[in-house]
């Protein structure tokens, strides 16, 4: 089964515009289905090379942009999948895009930390980037009713939403386990930084277990036993394999307020259940309130993505543990959310009422969270 992902009318509008188009996104998301699809659509002699073949990346890395031709000929539409396996990718995109205008090409990547370190600097004015991220809420609507993604929520929170996981009818516990252990690490592993596993996944473990919480790096290096720029390395390492995102303290007025802790939450919460090993329904566990809280925000990060809307995304807190979620700055003006699984009665602080005055504040529920979506 198909679904079109949303992202993929904004990719199609960037393209032969005399620029490489890269697409970000982690293993195992759907990267290759969607430039397949893509590529069905276009006219054009095309064709797909997937960079994990060692020939692939051979016939890529260190050529000439004779060479190049050569190896492509009269083809005016080429994706590159898992880009950053090639050697020097970034001069090999850069030869082509200036020797070969009328060429169109996609590159894909697992993993922006290495990807990106690649060709920022070749592409500098040559390129398009896009992030493609797990199934979003209103993607499945493409497949479910309104009615249907309800009766879902819960599965959803539990086991995630991968490509693989979320259209899974059986075994979705195995398959969720494997594609954590094949594919979560592949990535983050190679680098150089990671000198040991043990400690990145007990890293992640950590992190696992306090989403919705103020994280400090001077705690997990207590925890882990390394330093506090070991911890910053690796959570940036992390970020960028699509793993986990931060989201900074909002701070301007109040002395008191939060400046320097930070909120980490996990793109997919299939992947965050499984390193702590709970897949229980949720009427059997204490975490319901923190997963829901990250998955809307997750779903609100795909939807901003997905349309193409610029928001600076935080959290507020005091000293006092007053706190905001949830906080969207645009055009100057702030929006402040709430997350609660099931309708309650909330009272938002009123300092931050008083010192951000004009500021909405909105409560989620499961019963309303469509608005927040949309």
């Amino acid at each position: 089964m198909i679904i079109k992902r949303t992202i993929q009318k904004k990719i199609e509008s960037s393209l032969f515009k005399k620029k490489v188009v890269i697409i970000y996104g982690a293993r195992q998301v759907g990267k290759t289905t969607l430039v397949k699809a893509i590529l069905e659509k276009i006219p054009q002699d095309s064709g797909y090379f997937n960079c994990d073949e060692p020939d692939i990346r051979s016939a890529l890395t260190e050529k000439t942009s004779t060479e190049l031709k050569a190896f492509f000929g009269r083809k005016k539409f080429v994706v590159l999948d898992e880009a950053q396996r090639v050697k020097n990718i970034g001069l090999t995109l850069k030869l082509l895009v200036d020797n070969f205008p009328e060429m169109q090409v996609i590159a894909t990547g697992s993993s922006s930390f290495e990807l990106s370190n690649k060709v920022s600097e070749p592409l500098t004015g040559r390129k398009y980037e896009h992030h493609l991220y797990p199934f979003s809420l209103e993607e499945l609507k493409d497949i479910y009713s309104d009615l249907e993604i309800n009766r879902l929520l819960e599965r959803m929170m539990v086991f995630g939403m991968y490509p693989g996981i979320a259209l899974a009818e059986t075994n979705t516990e195995i398959e969720l386990k494997e594609l954590s252990k094949s594919y979560l690490y592949k990535d983050a592993l190679q680098y150089q930084y990671i000198k040991s596993p043990e400690v990145l996944e007990k890293l992640l473990q950590a992190l696992a277990l306090q989403i919705g919480s103020e994280v400090s790096y001077n705690e997990l290096s207590s925890l882990l036993g390394i330093d506090k720029n070991t911890v910053a390395v690796y959570i940036r390492i992390l970020e960028s394999a699509f793993i986990i995102f931060r989201l900074n303290p909002f701070s301007r007025n109040l002395r008191n307020e939060l400046k320097k802790l930070r909120k980490i939450y996990f793109y997919d919460l299939g992947v965050r259940n499984v390193l702590i090993n709970n897949l229980n329904p949720l009427e059997l566990r204490q975490d319901t309130g923190a997963l829901w809280e990250n998955f809307m925000i997750s779903e609100r990060l795909k939807h901003n993505n997905n349309h193409n809307i610029g928001v600076n995304a935080y959290f507020w807190r005091t000293k006092q543990k007053q706190e905001i979620d949830y906080l969207e700055e645009t055009g100057g003006k702030l929006s402040g959310f709430e997350f609660k699984w099931k309708k309650d009665r909330v009272r938002f602080p009123k300092p931050f009422l008083e010192s951000y005055p004009g500021t909405k504040i909105e409560l989620v529920t499961k019963d309303n969270y469509w608005k927040f979506l949309e």
